[in-house]
């Protein structure tokens, strides 16, 4: 039997994903000729080729390329691992059920894809209860020997229940929270007295399904605004920089830190904006996160478009892309592909890195001019977003900090978080995610009460200040601080 795992390659290069095929169709996906039983929300194209001549009987019976991605997984059971060590799979760890692996989420895919029936039945109980623990950390895409992308293909089955259900009121919320406060600021008012008022939090666990005991993330006074943009004559080189909605809302200083110490460092920086002939150019950025992780992929399609076309000419003069949050920036290197935007998607996968990953990069090349000031003895404890552990970006944020004198840095070995965007939010997943966080990364911080804790994620952030009643920062943050002024 030939070796199909090598059809097609889905490797993980140094700073992200390389899907191994040319970019994907142009919107909306072609239509899938063996897609008996349903008609695929994303691109699965690129697993087209998967299993074929050879004789590997896997595949489930319906479903398409997409059953074809279903089918990577070979039942190799990393997944399953009691050890601790990566990230995959952090619901199986707390659990210690199989179904709360990545195995246990094929073994419920199949099942609905070879059943019979006109229709695929994404509505499936057993198929619900596999997918209710998984917190799409994108640690199987890396750890797995044959890098099963469970978090996507979670994000196809919540699309096919959306298409057919629409979205529950929580669910709306989680999608379109930054969306909202952008066209409605007085929502900001409303969160904050939420969260200081314990019977507006109780009415909104029973009405929403919003963990009473979890604070809101509550957005800043002022949203993000960019600074004027640098003269088009300079003769230092450019960056692109990734403002994403997260940052804009909430923490607006993270934005403002990576922007000094790009300056600092010899670089002109130009905000990414809205192209003149956007339909809502007054409408900040985004790269549609939010929306696909809900399932809502025709509206994260849309505005992964608008931010290509506020790309497109960064991209076509090689300048480097460069984001803050680890789920919007590792989001245009790899589901932008299933989002099938065009060939555009594998220039922008190339040139696009988390702040940290720029920096380590450019000081390799000697090109990064700014010098740090030594902040002596201080103990530096470092949490990795899941997506930057699953992407490699692990070592790049090492590098980088280790840039600033005597600091005495340490990487916290742990798994999830648990916060996980909106999974640490849910009433019936609140306790849970705590568990996640309380199995490694809690118990880590409180050995070392005076430590400054870096951590890129804002959720990992949020999980931290809710843990430990610790304010975890930005890479950006803390090399700000070590600026020689």
């Amino acid at each position: 039997m030939s070796d199909h795992r090598q059809t097609p390659d889905f490797s993980i290069d140094a700073f992200g994903f390389n899907p191994g095929a040319s970019a994907a169709p142009a919107t909306p996906p072609a239509p899938d000729p063996a897609a008996d039983g349903m008609s695929a929300a994303l691109d699965w194209s690129a697993y087209a080729s998967y299993g074929q001549g050879d004789a590997y009987a896997g595949i489930p019976a319906r479903g398409g390329h997409y059953a074809r991605a279903v089918a990577v997984c070979i039942g190799n059971r990393q997944c399953q691992r009691t050890e601790r060590k990566g990230v995959m799979c952090p619901s199986f760890r707390l659990t210690g059920e199989a179904q709360h692996s990545t195995r246990g989420r094929v073994e419920a895919l199949k099942a609905v894809l070879n059943a019979d029936g006109t229709e695929i039945d994404f509505d499936s109980p057993e198929l619900a209860a596999a997918m209710a623990l998984c917190v799409g950390c994108k640690g199987c895409k890396r750890e797995c020997p044959n890098g099963v992308d469970m978090a996507l293909l979670r994000t196809e089955w919540l699309a096919q229940r959306a298409q057919k259900h629409g979205l529950a009121p929580r669910e709306r919320v989680f999608a379109r929270s930054t969306r909202w406060l952008a066209r409605w600021p007085w929502l900001g008012r409303l969160i904050r007295l939420r969260n200081r008022l314990p019977l507006a939090a109780a009415l909104g666990e029973r009405w929403l399904g919003l963990a009473a005991a979890r604070r809101l993330p509550e957005p800043a006074a002022q949203p993000f605004t960019a600074p004027p943009a640098p003269a088009a004559e300079t003769e230092r080189p450019r960056v692109a920089l990734l403002v994403d909605s997260f940052t804009r809302h909430f923490e607006p200083g993270n934005a403002t830190a990576a922007i000094e110490v790009l300056t600092a460092a010899g670089y002109a920086v130009d905000v990414i904006a809205p192209v003149a002939d956007d339909a809502t150019p007054q409408r900040a950025l985004c790269c549609g996160r939010s929306l696909l992780s809900n399932g809502l992929i025709d509206e994260a399609r849309a505005e992964a478009q608008r931010l290509v076309a506020a790309l497109a000419p960064a991209i076509v003069a090689g300048i480097p892309v460069v984001g803050l949050e680890p789920s919007c920036l590792y989001m245009l290197k790899d589901e932008y592909y299933s989002l099938g935007l065009g060939a555009e998607v594998d220039k922008l996968a190339k040139q696009a890195f988390l702040f940290e990953e720029f920096v380590a990069r450019e000081h390799a090349a000697d090109r990064f001019k700014l010098a740090f000031g030594p902040l002596a003895g201080e103990k530096v404890l470092v949490h990795g977003h899941c997506h930057q552990k699953a992407y490699g970006g692990m070592k790049p944020l090492k590098k980088a900090l280790a840039l600033i004198p005597q600091l005495d840095l340490e990487i916290i070995e742990a798994g999830c978080c648990g916060m996980a965007g909106s999974f640490g939010h849910e009433a019936e997943h609140h306790a849970l995610s705590l568990q996640m966080a309380e199995s490694e990364l809690l118990p880590a911080l409180r050995a070392a009460p005076e430590a400054t804790v870096v951590a890129d994620g804002f959720s990992c952030r949020q999980q931290i200040h809710d843990g430990v009643g610790r304010h975890a920062v930005h890479a950006a943050v803390l090399m700000r601080r070590a600026m020689k002024l």
